[in-house]
């Protein structure tokens, strides 16, 4: 039985931090990594290839949007959820030209909404939501 992958890049520790507790908590089974910036998160994808990447949009050097494009066109079967703290209609469609799949705001998405797409995301990819597996951290 395959595990599920996710890997967040996200410069900002304790939002990084947010998503990993509410993943952990929610989806015991799936395998998690995380990165801060643009390098580690290439070299995680290509030691251990995720299912699904939240992949913040500004962070210093590399930004989410190329990075993502670089991703997709590498991986396509990669789902990419794009992370903002900005609500701007330009963000929104650069982050849609360059491949991400989902766009979800910091701020504004409730615990609830973030655990409702990677229901709806690992059942689209044929996972179940909830493993009886522990959980691989790993960083």
């Amino acid at each position: 039985m395959r595990v599920f992958r996710t890997l967040i890049v996200e410069d900002n520790p304790l939002f990084r931090q947010t998503i990993l507790d509410i993943l952990s908590a929610q989806f015991p089974s799936m395998v998690l990594e995380e990165a801060a910036d643009g390098k580690t998160a290439l070299e995680r994808i290509e030691d251990a290839l995720p299912d699904l990447i939240f992949m913040d949009i500004k962070m210093p050097g590399e930004n989410g949007l190329h990075l993502t494009e670089h991703i997709k066109r590498r991986h396509p079967e990669v789902v990419v959820v794009m992370l903002t703290s900005y609500d701007w209609p330009e963000y929104r469609e650069a982050a849609y030209k360059f491949g991400a799949n989902y766009f979800i705001m910091k701020g504004s998405s409730s615990n609830k909404e973030i655990v409702e797409l990677i229901e709806s995301i690992l059942g689209d990819l044929g996972f179940s939501p909830k493993g009886a597996q522990e959980n691989n951290r790993s960083r």
